[in-house]
Formats: C-alpha cells, sequence, structure tokens
C-alpha cells in the first residue's frame, strides 16, 4: 500500500465534499482530515483552513487537475 500524503488544503466542507464525490466515482484512495477541534471551537480552521487531503503520491496530478476544473467550473457557488 502507498503511503498517503497532504495533496490539497480545503477552504471549507463543500470543497472537501464535492472533491470526495468525484474521488469515490474513480476509486482513488484517500482521507480527507478536517483541522476542528472541539476543545477550541474550530479556532485552527480560521488559521489553517477547513481540513485537508491525503492520498497516495501518485494520484497528486490527477487530483490536483480534478480540483482546477473544480475551480473553473462556473455552476459552482463562488466560494468553491
Amino acid at each position: 500500500m502507498s503511503e498517503f500524503v497532504k495533496i490539497i488544503i480545503f477552504e471549507n466542507e463543500v470543497e472537501a465534499r464535492h472533491l470526495e464525490a468525484i474521488l469515490k466515482e474513480r476509486n482513488i484512495s484517500h482521507i480527507i482530515k478536517s483541522y476542528h477541534d472541539f476543545a477550541l471551537n474550530g479556532l485552527y480552521q480560521f488559521q489553517k483552513g477547513w481540513g485537508h487531503l491525503e492520498a497516495p503520491e501518485e494520484y497528486r496530478d490527477e487530483i490536483e487537475e480534478i480540483c482546477d476544473d473544480l475551480m473553473s467550473d462556473s455552476s459552482l457557488p463562488e466560494e468553491f
């Protein structure tokens, strides 16, 4: 099994869930980690972003291309 590396940092949960759905459709192994900390009521999410995606390095280019396509999709909400 390939080692997972941090590939994308998300600004919000909408970005994370949208990308997650696409990666599941393509059977790309991944992990989404939120930076939310209940003890600090999400303080780190304001500083570091909503969370990040980890996946095998071999999928980096494909995942980054998917993200670029999502960012350029005019049908998505403006904050995406």
